[in-house]
């Protein structure tokens, strides 16, 4: 069993931080958010989950003050836009660093569709969009009260569209919609195309 600390691994053994190979899969944040003027952003962060349910709390993560924890502090709104394996592709796109102002919608060929309780829009072509209004916006601290540039942002779910081609029996066909998650590295991805079941125990 190896031990470390962070910052203090044996580099001839693990050469590139594992962390995000280890806390893997992670949920795709594919976030659209709109600023005060009006322009809109899209962008996929891998710092994401559902962090609660009553009521329904979604929060990502950004490394840096970029447009969408800015643009989300600024209206305190965001939309949640589900990645499937058939978007893999154009969410790549908007993942490159492009002008603020510049449309990742455009780049990657994206339509947009609105939303009916927030200013952003979401993606047209994605099954499930989660619309969020920000009830926490914060920059993170270490032990030691240190600030290091990483925000975090959590809203609360006030509306979702579905599409109803994911409604199987009395719940969702997860599988059939093929959401792609982040693995470790830069580069690698995985797709959920089965599914098991465990019961929970009983007391």
């Amino acid at each position: 069993m190896i031990f470390y600390e962070p910052g203090k691994r044996d580099r001839s053994v693990l050469p590139h931080d594992p962390f995000k190979s280890l806390v893997a899969p992670r949920p795709i944040g594919w976030i659209s958010t709109m600023d005060a003027a009006g322009r809109v952003n899209l962008a996929p962060y891998s710092f994401f989950n559902a962090v609660g349910e009553g009521p329904y709390m979604l929060a990502f993560s950004s490394h840096g003050a970029k447009d969408s924890s800015t643009f989300a502090g600024e209206l305190r709104e965001f939309v949640w836009n589900l990645v499937t394996w058939e978007l893999r592709e154009q969410m790549n796109e908007t993942s490159a660093p492009l002008p603020r102002g510049a449309s990742e919608f455009s780049r990657a060929g994206l339509e947009m569709a609105p939303s009916r309780l927030v200013a952003p829009p979401r993606v047209a072509a994605s099954p499930c969009a989660m619309e969020c209004k920000v009830v926490h916006h914060l920059e993170l601290r270490d032990l030691d009260g240190n600030t290091f540039d990483q925000h975090l942002v959590i809203g609360q779910v006030v509306g979702i569209h579905l599409d109803e081609r994911a409604v199987a029996g009395s719940g969702i066909d997860t599988a059939g919609l093929r959401p792609i998650a982040r693995c470790g590295g830069p580069a690698d991805y995985t797709v959920v195309e089965t599914i098991f079941r465990m019961t929970r125990p009983t007391s």
